[in-house]
């Protein structure tokens, strides 16, 4: 059972996730909900980097479970920041940005291995460094919905790919 969350929870988490984010941009999600989830995804990245660990050892997964024990690193380092205060913004920017462009990394890695449907993955690495471009940008418009663009395009990029690797497992 533990083997299958871990197969197909991503598919669910990704794109909750990132909604979450883009209506905690919205003022939508408080920060006190934004820090409980950071802890919750604190704990599930540390249970899956360890229960991983033994199946992920080799070719596109080794790769994987890297970003999964990176991630867990830089959203700690987001739930501290939330602690922090106005001090700890610059720690909630590593956690954002760090999963903007992680998975980046993964899928480029994905399709580089020449699996099926490998322009999905490049297309989702894409969205997503593009998304993190656009979302620094929009600090610079004069438009708030500039950042949340930027949201969405990283959102939609790695759900896309996260559900066709989970369809496909």
């Amino acid at each position: 059972m533990l083997r299958q969350a871990r197969e197909v929870g991503p598919a669910f988490l990704v794109p909750i996730a990132w909604t979450v984010v883009i209506l905690a941009h919205l003022g939508v999600v408080a920060d006190s909900t934004l820090f409980v989830a950071h802890v919750v995804m604190s704990v599930l990245l540390a249970v899956f980097t360890v229960t991983g660990r033994a199946e992920m050892r080799h070719g596109a997964l080794r790769v994987w479970w890297w970003i999964v024990a990176v991630g867990f690193v830089v959203t700690v380092l987001g739930t501290v920041g939330f602690r922090l205060g106005a001090a700890g913004a610059s720690l909630q920017a590593v956690a954002l940005f760090g999963w903007m462009l992680l998975p980046a990394v993964g899928f480029v890695d994905t399709a580089r291995r020449g699996v099926d449907r490998s322009s999905l993955y490049v297309g989702s690495a894409a969205a997503s460094v593009l998304g993190a471009g656009v979302y620094a940008g929009g600090f610079l418009a004069t438009s708030h919905a500039v950042p949340i663009v930027g949201l969405a395009l990283v959102g939609i990029g790695q759900t896309a790919a996260i559900l066709d690797a989970a369809l496909r497992s």
